[in-house]
């Protein structure tokens, strides 16, 4: 049996802030990075 680890319950999110070129716009970037065993990701496809 696998032991579920902090990550694996919940997302990673990153943000970033930079300004245009033209310096008319700020870029806001939202980055989420959701970890899960490749176990898991068997189990939802085989259930599709």
């Amino acid at each position: 049996m696998e032991t579920k680890t902090e990550y694996e319950n919940k997302p990673i999110v990153e943000t970033q802030l930079s300004m245009s070129k033209d310096k008319k716009y700020v870029i806001h970037k939202t980055i989420i990075t959701d970890i899960k065993p490749v176990k898991y990701w068997e189990k939802v496809i085989g259930g599709a």
